[in-house]
C-alpha cells in the first residue's frame, strides 16, 4: 500500500527570518545582491514554469532528454533502493528515475522548502505508483539535512542545473554536505548546464517575450509583500550578462534613475544611483573536467557522464568514496 510521510525540519518562521537577513545583508553591501531563492513565491514559480517552455530556454528540455534516454542505465549502475532528491519541487522530471528504479526502489525522499510543492508532488506520484513509499522533508538543502532511515544504497539527485546558482565556495560546502549524507558506494546524480556560445546563453536568460525579465523583477514584489517595501518594477531594467572569466551568467536589476527603496519592516532605506545594479542570480556553466575536480574534492568519483544530443547539458553520476 502507498505511504506518504512529511517531516518538517525547518522552523515555521525560518523563511521569513532568512529573507530579512538576506535583504539586510545584501542591500547594505557594495555591490548589492540578493540570492535567487527569493524569486520563487507562487507567482515566481508560475513564471519559471513558463520560462521552461520558452524556445530560448533549453536546459529543462535537454535534461529531460537525458533522463528519458539514460534512466535505465542510472538505475542499473546504482541499484538504488532509496532516491533522495534535493530541491525536488514538482518532482516532474524525477518520475523517469523513479520508474526506472521500481520495483526495487523502497523509498523516495524529496527535500524542499515548500510544503505545498512536496504534498502536491507526492499525491501525483502515488496516484500512479501505489507501491512507492514517499518520505518528504521540509528542509533547506543549503543547510545540513538529516535524512530518514531508509534502505541503501542511496542515490542523491540534484537536478536542473541548480548547483550553478551557488558561488564556488558555496558549491564546495554543498558538495561536502552531500558527501556527509551518503555512505561509500552511494550515488550522486548531478545536473549541470554546460559552457557554450554566449548568444545562446544570454538568450536563455533574456528571452524575446520578456518572461525572464518579469521573473527577475518578481523579487521586488516579494520585498514589497513580505517586508512592506516600496520597490517598483518600472524603476528597474532586467539585465543578463555573460561573465567570460568566471563562466557564469549574471542576472541583475539596473536602476533606471536615482531612487530610494524604503523597507519599513527592517527600518531600512536603500539608495540606488542611476545605473546602479542589484545582482539577483549567478548561473554558472560547467565543463566536464571542472565537474570531475569539484566532485573529487568533496569525496566523489565521477563514473558516468551523459549529455543531450546537442551537448548543451550534462548529467553526472558519481560514487561516494
Amino acid at each position: 500500500m502507498s505511504t506518504f510521510q512529511l517531516t518538517r525540519t525547518l522552523a515555521p518562521d525560518a523563511a521569513a527570518a532568512d529573507l530579512r537577513a538576506d535583504v539586510l545583508h545584501g542591500l547594505t553591501r557594495t555591490p548589492k545582491e540578493l540570492p535567487p531563492k527569493w524569486f520563487y513565491d507562487a507567482r515566481g514559480s508560475e513564471l519559471f514554469e513558463e520560462i521552461t517552455r520558452l524556445p530560448e530556454y533549453y536546459p529543462t528540455r535537454a535534461e529531460r532528454e537525458i533522463l528519458i534516454d539514460r534512466a535505465p542505465e542510472i538505475a542499473a549502475a546504482t541499484g538504488a533502493r532509496t532516491l533522495v532528491e534535493l530541491g525536488s519541487g514538482s518532482s516532474e522530471k524525477t518520475r523517469f528515475l523513479i520508474d526506472a528504479l521500481l520495483p526495487g526502489l523502497a523509498a523516495y525522499v524529496p527535500v524542499d522548502v515548500s510544503e505545498s510543492a512536496l504534498t502536491g508532488a507526492a499525491e501525483a506520484l502515488l496516484a500512479d505508483r501505489p507501491e512507492l513509499r514517499v518520505h518528504a522533508l521540509i528542509a533547506d538543502f543549503t543547510r545540513s539535512v538529516v535524512l530518514p532511515e531508509t534502505p541503501g544504497p542511496r542515490l542523491v539527485a540534484f537536478l536542473g542545473g541548480t548547483i550553478g546558482n551557488l558561488l564556488p565556495e558555496e558549491r564546495r560546502t554543498f558538495l561536502r554536505s552531500v558527501r556527509e549524507m551518503t555512505a561509500p558506494g552511494d550515488g550522486f546524480l548531478l545536473g549541470t548546464d554546460l559552457v557554450k556560445d554566449e548568444s545562446t546563453l544570454v538568450a536563455a536568460y533574456d528571452d524575446a517575450a520578456g518572461v525572464t525579465a518579469e521573473f527577475n523583477k518578481n523579487v521586488l514584489a516579494v520585498l514589497d509583500r513580505e517586508l512592506g517595501a516600496d520597490a517598483h518594477p518600472d524603476d528597474f531594467d532586467h539585465v543578463a550578462r555573460w561573465d567570460r572569466e568566471r563562466e557564469w551568467i549574471e542576472m541583475r536589476l539596473r536602476a533606471r534613475h536615482a531612487l530610494t527603496v524604503k523597507i519599513p519592516e527592517l527600518d531600512l532605506m536603500v539608495e540606488f544611483e542611476e545605473g546602479e545594479e542589484l545582482r539577483t542570480e549567478v548561473s554558472a556553466k560547467f565543463r566536464q573536467e571542472g565537474v570531475r575536480a569539484e566532485l573529487a574534492e568533496a569525496g566523489f568519483e565521477l563514473t558516468r557522464w551523459w549529455t543531450d544530443a546537442e551537448g548543451r547539458f550534462a548529467l553526472s553520476l558519481a560514487t561516494a568514496l
